[in-house]
């Protein structure tokens, strides 16, 4: 009973830890299921739930944001009818690329060397692209272009592939179509809350029946839950921080050696 509970709060460490890194907190979670050797069928549905506390997190941190948001909605505010309408176009993408190729990516799900490989090339590829981008004249998410916010939209579909990471698809993509670090590390923060629901509504629906079989109660579901929430949290406030001095080297870095290392120990398993 004791390792049970220690593997619903780890499960729930990882998901705060690493839903708003670059770092794919997905790829993580299979990963974890490996090393620790047990049954990531049986916890499916709870890491797609505990998903929604870290995403809680956000609304938590920038609620001024959304409030002021919506009342710039009822007063007709250009600025924050610009700012519903970016989130609003990138998250299309996903929904529909989702829908479609749901099953192939179900598939994915279960291939942990995949992961590990997504790891590898994902950081090179942020590497590749800090060293590459000088500039940035975008600040704001409302001052997204259309044209670009359909690009990073598009972009994030690439995290699909588990490994990749959506939070990091989406801050490089942004950062590819000159959108300064902030912005595009928030923009990846208020893109996630639509993503994420639609993802977890999809796989209640598709699944509902399967929610607290093979061992996982309610209860679990909380306390993993409330710790994601928790380690979120403290996360979002690092991360901020993080990117605005030192940039996204240091998480490139990571996955680089976190990947290589799961990719030797899973061949040599």
């Amino acid at each position: 009973m004791e390792m049970h509970y220690l593997t619903v709060i780890l499960l729930g460490i990882v998901e705060g830890l690493t839903e708003f890194l670059p770092v794919s907190s997905t790829g993580h979670l299979i990963l974890a299921s490996e090393l620790l050797g047990y049954d990531s069928s049986q916890w499916a549905m709870f890491n797609v739930i505990i998903q929604l506390g870290a995403i809680l997190a956000v609304v938590v941190l920038y609620w001024r944001t959304f409030w002021a948001v919506a009342v710039g909605l009822v007063q007709r505010n250009p600025v924050s009818w610009r700012f519903l309408r970016n989130l609003v176009v990138a998250f299309i993408p996903a929904a529909v690329i989702g829908l479609a190729l749901h099953d192939k990516i179900e598939m994915m799900l279960g291939e942990p060397k995949v992961v590990a490989v997504a790891l590898i090339v994902g950081g090179v590829a942020i590497l590749i692209i800090e060293r590459l981008i000088k500039s940035a004249t975008i600040v704001g998410i409302a001052e997204i272009p259309l044209v670009r916010v359909i690009g990073i939209g598009f972009i994030q579909c690439i995290s699909m592939i588990p490994g990749v990471s959506r939070s990091g698809a989406t801050i490089m993509g942004a950062l590819t179509l000159g959108v300064e670090r902030r912005t595009a590390a928030e923009f990846s923060f208020f893109l996630a809350i639509p993503t994420m629901l639609g993802a977890t509504t999809l796989e209640l629906l598709k699944n509902h029946d399967k929610l607290t079989t093979g061992g996982v109660s309610w209860l679990d579901i909380g306390i993993g839950f409330a710790v994601s929430f928790v380690v979120a949290i403290l996360v979002i406030k690092w991360f901020v921080g993080i990117v605005s001095k030192h940039g996204f080297g240091p998480f490139a870095w990571y996955r680089i050696v976190a990947g290589a290392a799961a990719l030797i120990w899973l061949t040599m398993k």
